[in-house]
C-alpha cells in the first residue's frame, strides 16, 4: 500500500469514524463502520486485509476527543453529512411515519394479505416488514390472511401457505393470528345475503361484453331492479353450484351514473368450474371477489388500518360502498407505490420465477439467481438486514428504489464482527516455495478479536494464487500469515523480511492457499457457480456457518459438495 493510498483511507476513514461517532454521541466502532467506508469507496476492497489495521488507528485518535471536538472536525470534514444527521435528530426516532389518527384507537390491529401462489420474492418484504415495525411500536396485532378465493386465474400453490409463513419468521415476526379466505366463504355468503336483503346487491346474467357496454354509458344493467326474493333464490342457486362458469353473477349496487365506471355496480361474487386446490374448500363454485372478501373480513377482524399500493384506490372506494351499506367505518389507509429492486436480471414476479423454476432455468426458490426471500437466506443474509432496509424506505407515494447493496451493507454490519475469515483462491495458478519458509501459517481468524486464535495452514511445498495476484519477476510479495517472498527463477523465495515492508507500502499482501492440502469450494453466486481451493480448515466448518473468504466475501455453508469438497453459497461483499 502506497503512502497516497494510505492517505485517502485515513482520509475516510476519519470522516466515517466521526459520522458514527457524532451520530451515536458515543465512540466510534470499528466494525460499525468498515461497511459505510467500504461501500463508498469500492476500490479499497482489494486492500480488504490491510485496510482494518489503518481503520483502527484512525478511529483510536478520534475517540480521544471530546464530543464538541469531533462534531467541530467532522463540520470541516463534511458539512452536508453533519447537517443531515442533525435533521435526522430532529425529526422523529421513527423511519415510518405515525400512522393516522393512532391515538383514537385502543389498539391498532393491521393484517398482511398474500396471494398464497408462491414464496415470497423480495419485494414482498416491505408489507411484513412495515406491518411489523408499527406493530412493535404500537404494541398492536396484525394477522397474516391469505387471499385465495380465486382458485382459477390465481391459483393457489399449496405448499406457498408455510412458505410464506416460513419466510415471515425469517424476517423475524410471528403473526398473532392466521386465516385462510377459502375457510371463510360462509361468512362471505352470510354477509352478501344481508346485502341483498337491503337492496344493495342483484344477480346478472349479462356478458361481461354487455355489461362493460352498459357500463360505460351510464347504463343500467336490466336485472338491476329485480325483487329481492328473486335475488336472494338465484344467489342460493350459485352457492348451490346450479350455474356454470360465467353464467351468473352477483354485483354490488353503486352509482351507475359514477364518474369512474370501474366503479359502477362492481362484482362481488363470480362462478367458478375450476376446483379449489385445497380439500376442504374444493366443492365450492361460488366465490367472492377479492374486495368482498377483503372488506368483510378487514371488518369482522377489526382491521384499523390498512397499507395497500396507491394502484389500488379504486379497492378502498369499492369496499366503502358496502361500509357503507353496512354502516360501518372504513379503516385507515395508508397508499404507498412500488418499490424497484435493482441487481437481478429475473422478473420480481412469483408467476415468472415459476415458469423458471419448472423450465429448469432456475434450481428452485433459494437458488442464488432467484430474487426471492429463500434464495437470500440460503445466502447467510439476515431477515433484520431486509427489514431495515425496507422500513427505511418508508411510506413514499412514489416509485423508490432499493439498492441491494443497501441490504447488502445492513448484513455486514450485523455479521462482520462475528464472522471469521479462511482463504479461497479461485482458478488457482500453481508456484513453488523455496527458501526454507515457515511451515504453517498462522493468521488470525478475526483481525479484531485476537481471543479467537489463529487458523493452521501449513504451507507445503508450493502455493496457489488467484492470477491477478500473480508477481511479476523479482517482485515481492507477502502471503498472508506466512511471510515475504520474492518471484525468483519460478519459484517464490522466502525472503525472511518482516512485516515493515508492508508497512512501508513496498510490497502487497495476498491470500494463498497450499497448493497440496486445500480442499475444493464450489461456490454458488447469482452470476453462477465459481469453483476454488480453500485453507484446509474450511472442510471442517459446519452448515449454516458464515464466513468470510479475505478479498472474495461472505458465504454461508451449505454443507458437503461431492466426497471431498464444501458447497457455499455467496452472500455479498
Amino acid at each position: 500500500m502506497d503512502d497516497d493510498l494510505r492517505g485517502r483511507i485515513e482520509r475516510e476513514a476519519e470522516k466515517h469514524a466521526l459520522l458514527n461517532a457524532v451520530k451515536h454521541e458515543s465512540d466510534a466502532d470499528v466494525g460499525a463502520i468498515m461497511g459505510p467506508l467500504m461501500g463508498d469507496n469500492p476500490a479499497f476492497r482489494e486492500h480488504g486485509d490491510q485496510i482494518p489495521g489503518v481503520v483502527g488507528g484512525v478511529v483510536g485518535r478520534v475517540n480521544d476527543l471530546e464530543y464538541d471536538e469531533k462534531r467541530e472536525r467532522l463540520e470541516e470534514l463534511a458539512p452536508e453529512e453533519l447537517a443531515e444527521i442533525e435533521a435526522e435528530d430532529e425529526e422523529d426516532e421513527h423511519d415510518l411515519p405515525d400512522l393516522p389518527r393512532a391515538d383514537e384507537y385502543d389498539e391498532i390491529r393491521m393484517r398482511c394479505a398474500p396471494n398464497p401462489n408462491g414464496p415470497w420474492h423480495v419485494g414482498h418484504a416491505r408489507m411484513p416488514a412495515v406491518i411489523g415495525t408499527y406493530k412493535e411500536r404500537y404494541d398492536g396485532w396484525f394477522c397474516v390472511r391469505f387471499d385465495d378465493t380465486d382458485p382459477e386465474t390465481k391459483r393457489p400453490d399449496l405448499e406457498a401457505y408455510d412458505a410464506i409463513l416460513d419466510d415471515l419468521d425469517y424476517l423475524g415476526f410471528d403473526p398473532d393470528a392466521t386465516f385462510k379466505a377459502s375457510d371463510r366463504l360462509e361468512i362471505y355468503y352470510d354477509h352478501a345475503r344481508k346485502l341483498i336483503d337491503m337492496g344493495g346487491a342483484y344477480t346478472c346474467s349479462c356478458s361481461g361484453e354487455e355489461f362493460s357496454e352498459l357500463k360505460n354509458n351510464g347504463e343500467a344493467c336490466p336485472h338491476r331492479e329485480k325483487d329481492v326474493e328473486t335475488v336472494l333464490e338465484e344467489f342460493e342457486d350459485m352457492i348451490a353450484g346450479v350455474y356454470d362458469s360465467g353464467e351468473m353473477v352477483l354485483r354490488v349496487k353503486t352509482d351507475i351514473e359514477h364518474k369512474n365506471p370501474a366503479l359502477r355496480d362492481w362484482v362481488g361474487f363470480r362462478m367458478i368450474d375450476t376446483p379449489h386446490p385445497r380439500e376442504e374448500a374444493e366443492e365450492y363454485r361460488c366465490w367472492p371477489m377479492l374486495d368482498f372478501q377483503s372488506a368483510i373480513d378487514d371488518h369482522v377482524v377489526d382491521v384499523t388500518h390498512i397499507i395497500r399500493g396507491i394502484d389500488l384506490q379504486d379497492s378502498a372506494k369499492r369496499q366503502g360502498f358496502l361500509y357503507d351499506y353496512f354502516g360501518w367505518e372504513y379503516p385507515e389507509v395508508v397508499h404507498w407505490w412500488h418499490v424497484q429492486i435493482d441487481a437481478y436480471d429475473v422478473k420480481m414476479s412469483t408467476s415468472t420465477i415459476a415458469e423458471l423454476i419448472d423450465e429448469g432455468t432456475l434450481d428452485g426458490w433459494d437458488d442464488p439467481r432467484a430474487p426471492t426471500l429463500k434464495s437470500l437466506r440460503r445466502r447467510g443474509i439476515r431477515g433484520e438486514a431486509i427489514v431495515d432496509a425496507m422500513v427505511g424506505l418508508g411510506t413514499s407515494t412514489s416509485d423508490v428504489d432499493l439498492a441491494m447493496s443497501s441490504i447488502y451493507a445492513n448484513n455486514r454490519d450485523l455479521i462482520d464482527e462475528k464472522t471469521d475469515r479462511r482463504f479461497l483462491v479461485r482458478d488457482g495458478a500453481e508456484l513453488p516455495l523455496g527458501g526454507s519458509p515457515p511451515a504453517e501459517a498462522n493468521p488470525p481468524l478475526h483481525p479484531n478479536h485476537e481471543d479467537r486464535g489463529v487458523r493452521e495452514i501449513p504451507a507445503g511445498d508450493a502455493v496457489l494464487l488467484e492470477p491477478d495476484d500473480l508477481p511479476q519477476r523479482e517482485e515481492r510479495i507477502w502471503l498472508k500469515g506466512l511471510g515475504c517472498f520474492q518471484y525468483t527463477r519460478d519459484t517464490l523465495q522466502y525472503t525472511g523480511e518482516d512485516i515493515d515492508v508492508v508497512r512501508e507500502g513496498d510490497v502487497d499482501v495476498v491470500h494463498w492457499v497450499p497448493a497440496s492440502e486445500s480442499v475444493p469450494v464450489r461456490m454458488r453466486t447469482m452470476d453462477g457457480d465459481v469453483t476454488g481451493r480453500a485453507e484446509p480448515g474450511v472442510a471442517a466448518l459446519e452448515p449454516d456457518e458464515m464466513v468470510q473468504f479475505e478479498r472474495v466475501g461472505f458465504v454461508r455453508i451449505d454443507g458437503a459438495d461431492g466426497e471431498d469438497g464444501t458447497l457455499a453459497y455467496y452472500a455479498h461483499p
